[in-house]
């Protein structure tokens, strides 16, 4: 489903350019042209700088009862103590350098809990070992870790650390986005934080901060101090941060974003159909059915001439079921095998693979279907490449048709069918292939298929899945 919607969509947003890098890339039908990195909108309305009559909040009681000197500037760091957060590498780097003890105070706001022996047993090992650390190190009144905190603590620390000069980190050993940076950035408070995923592009869209090695303690260390012992830099990246975030992960941004990259794309689509059918018509139309019935031709209606009066009268007799028909054929052929065999004339026909779909007595397209299907589709590409494959042999003109390039193909010395694919899509080429009856061959565009034309039909004229009886016996259907 992944690389079927990989090979089909005409733009792929993702969050990061780490998501490209380190996901897409390893798909088969991975496109780098059509790889698009919106940063998420992020409602940073909470998350501002503090305002001139801003004082001191309540959650700074809860800090200075662990600190000897609480108006030294802050090292903040905000997670849930898991591993992958690294905090544990945070207080070593801390309590092995005498010069950020003599410059700040390392706060670590690691959640709430009011009892260290119901957290779970993963938690309460992280918290327990920093407790030894600090012990270790001898960070007493140094170090704040409280034990609670509210909601609207949150851009309050942020604001509390901004103004005693100090610096977020993000020391995490993987970080996918990074929403406490964007939150840090936002109220004005520089950041350090791991140089993965997320952190890379928030820190080279707003300019407000340092990537590190999360296994590099000397590292860690070296960007703490620079924020700490820099004022102009601090400064400089406490305004950017502020700008930044707001210009690169505001709602507003990302949304446009999105609707110029939309519009980038249907100006180089075709003209939109307005309309597919008739305004006055005296045939019977879909959406007079509650119920749907779509059948092949050769092998599913044919060989039984009873079942098949049957299934005819069923049709005549029930108006509230719409009949269909989902061949390979093309429509001329499809159409004299539907009076041979005397069946009412389908409420939809679809042919050529799922390539065509035409409604009622007058057959009238689907154009909008056809405008889908024409997406990245190069017929004559595919038939100068497929024409050199060994055991391919192109089958006669009646089988062929604007969007279904059709062979025969001798499977003992053909390339095998994942081959195919994989000899398209080196050469650039989007198209599905589909084996039939081990020896037919049908090449149509990636958007066309009897399955895909089906959503297609379901979706346009209204009709749930649970309604819809479908029947074949190839691998086409």
């Amino acid at each position: 489903a992944e690389e079927l919607a990989l090979e089909t969509a005409s733009m792929v947003v993702t969050s990061t350019n780490q998501e490209v890098q380190q996901q897409y890339e390893l798909y088969d039908h991975y496109q780098p042209a059509r790889m698009e990195v919106i940063p998420p909108g992020v409602d940073l309305t909470n998350f501002s700088p503090a305002k001139k009559d801003w004082t001191t909040p309540r959650i700074a009681e809860d800090l200075n009862c662990f600190l000897q000197e609480p108006d030294k500037p802050m090292i903040l760091t905000m997670a849930r103590p898991d591993e992958r957060k690294n905090l544990e590498m945070l207080v070593r780097v801390y309590g092995e350098s005498e010069q950020l003890q003599k410059l700040a105070n390392l706060v670590l706001v690691m959640g709430t809990r009011d009892d260290l022996r119901d957290l779970p047993k993963a938690q309460r090992r992280i918290i327990n070992h920093i407790l030894y650390l600090i012990d270790r190190y001898n960070l007493y009144g140094k170090v704040a870790y409280p034990k609670t905190h509210k909601p609207d603590d949150v851009p309050e620390l942020y604001r509390l650390a901004t103004s005693l000069k100090g610096v977020f980190i993000n020391p995490a050993l993987t970080e996918p986005f990074g929403l406490t940076l964007l939150e840090a950035g936002a109220t004005g408070l520089p950041i350090v934080a791991t140089n993965d995923g997320g952190p890379r592009d928030i820190i080279a869209n707003c300019k407000n901060g340092l990537l590190v090695d999360p296994m590099d303690k000397p590292a860690i260390e070296h960007a703490l101090l620079r924020t700490l012992t820099e004022p102009e830099q601090w400064t400089e990246w406490s305004d950017n941060g502020i700008k930044g975030t707001r210009e690169h992960y505001s709602w507003s941004h990302h949304a446009e974003r999105y609707l110029r990259d939309l519009d980038d794309i249907l100006e180089h689509s075709p003209a939109p159909v307005l309309a597919d059918l008739p305004e006055k018509s005296s045939m019977r139309r879909l959406p007079e059915f509650d119920r749907l019935i779509i059948t092949d031709l050769d092998n599913t209606l044919t060989g039984d001439d009873d079942a098949l009066r049957e299934f005819v009268e069923l049709i005549r007799e029930n108006d509230h079921i719409g009949f269909g028909i989902a061949t390979g054929r093309r429509l001329d052929s499809a159409m004299e095998l539907i009076k041979e065999l005397g069946l009412p004339q389908p409420d939809l026909i679809d042919t050529d693979a799922g390539t065509q779909l035409h409604y009622g007595e007058n057959l009238t397209p689907d154009l909008s279907w056809r405008k889908s299907i024409d997406y990245a589709w190069k017929p004559q590409q595919i038939r100068d490449v497929l024409d050199m494959q060994p055991g391919f042999y192109p089958q006669i003109e009646e089988h062929q048709s604007e969007f279904k390039i059709s062979y025969e193909i001798d499977t003992n010395v053909s390339p095998s069918i994942t081959t195919i694919k994989k000899i398209l899509r080196e050469a650039g080429l989007r198209a599905k292939v589909i084996m039939s009856l081990g020896m037919y061959l049908d090449v149509i565009p990636v958007r066309g298929g009897s399955d895909l034309s089906m959503r297609h039909v379901l979706w346009k004229w209204g009709f749930a899945p649970e309604h819809v009886l479908v029947s074949g016996d190839s691998g086409n259907d």
